[in-house]
């Protein structure tokens, strides 16, 4: 009898574990039906854009003209059907082949301009708002700076510099939209550099990086994840855009250069194109969107504490 006393107090001595942020917002994430609903429509995208990667890979080693890309001019402006599910364009080629592959390259530009956009904008960031004073003062005149130049004309004056291609499209965008996670970057570490766990640190004689990237910046990071997934679908509809205007990709199925060149057809009743382009675009915006409203609200450590 006492053994099973003995064991019950331990056990209702025993504290339990609380659960970490990111388990908490997975849990919530998971409630909100939407939310999942857009995460299953990012997964495929991504199943298709990884599956476009591989294609495309293939046809570079073995040197071979893509399927994608040849031309056939007995099946232009076939209507969708089970032999080409989304139809085919003015010469012959498969708008669902193309549409991959668009997918592809939307993919790279998001990831790649996150890459080199995030990085910017955390570093600076941090600096500023941990040391404050002239390294502050130096920071936000640079943003400030960026911030007043026009974006698009910035991207495009930097993409007639390097050339028309990807790697114009790359350094546009990544070297332009890092303003914005700086600023929250910045504000959020002026709030963390006077928590208790910061001045800690100090008194154990830790150095500021150690201090600044692997003590604060862990507990900002979900800013970060949520700037990616709402930064993701602006560099995509820029760089449709600009392969639209043709100073972005060249000689590759991107959406851009699919909407330009299916616009010129819409008279004639070649709707097929045009839909399901726009339709891809849309999907894929939307879907981002909902998500990083979902990720915010899931990752907020001030609904972790209610909750709680």
């Amino acid at each position: 009898m006492s053994n099973e006393l003995t064991t019950d107090n331990s056990e209702q001595r025993t504290p339990k574990r609380g659960n970490s942020l990111w388990s908490d917002a997975w849990k919530r994430l998971r409630k909100n039906r939407i939310a999942m609903v857009c995460l299953g429509i990012v997964v495929l995208y991504t199943i298709g854009a990884l599956y476009g990667e591989a294609v495309h890979q293939y046809y570079q080693i073995t040197d071979q003209t893509p399927f994608y890309q040849n031309t056939d001019l007995d099946a232009a402006y076939q209507p969708p059907s089970s032999e080409h599910w989304m139809g085919t364009d003015a010469l012959g080629r498969d708008v669902s082949a193309r549409l991959i592959q668009g997918t592809r390259i939307a993919y790279k530009v998001g990831i790649i301009t996150a890459l080199i956009a995030i990085p910017i904008g955390v570093f600076f960031g941090c600096l500023a708002g941990y040391f404050g004073g002239r390294v502050d003062d130096f920071v936000v005149w640079l943003y400030s700076t960026f911030a007043s130049i026009p974006g698009l004309l910035f991207i495009l004056a930097i993409a007639m510099v390097v050339g028309r291609g990807l790697l114009g499209v790359y350094l546009g965008i990544g070297l332009t939209t890092w303003v914005g996670l700086c600023r929250l970057i910045r504000g959020e570490v002026i709030k963390h550099k006077e928590q208790a766990y910061v001045q800690a640190a100090h008194a154990l004689g830790f150095s500021w990086w150690r201090i600044l990237f692997r003590h604060i910046l862990p507990n900002v990071f979900h800013i970060i994840i949520v700037t990616f997934t709402l930064r993701f679908p602006a560099a995509v509809g820029t760089e449709i855009f600009m392969s639209f205007l043709g100073i972005g990709v060249q000689n590759e199925p991107s959406w851009g250069v699919m909407i330009n060149s299916a616009r010129m057809r819409l008279w004639q009743g070649v709707w097929w194109e045009m839909t399901f382009v726009t339709l891809a675009i849309f999907l894929l915006v939307l879907a981002f969107n909902l998500l990083g409203d979902a990720l915010r609200d899931a990752l907020d450590p001030r609904l972790r504490t209610e909750d709680q």
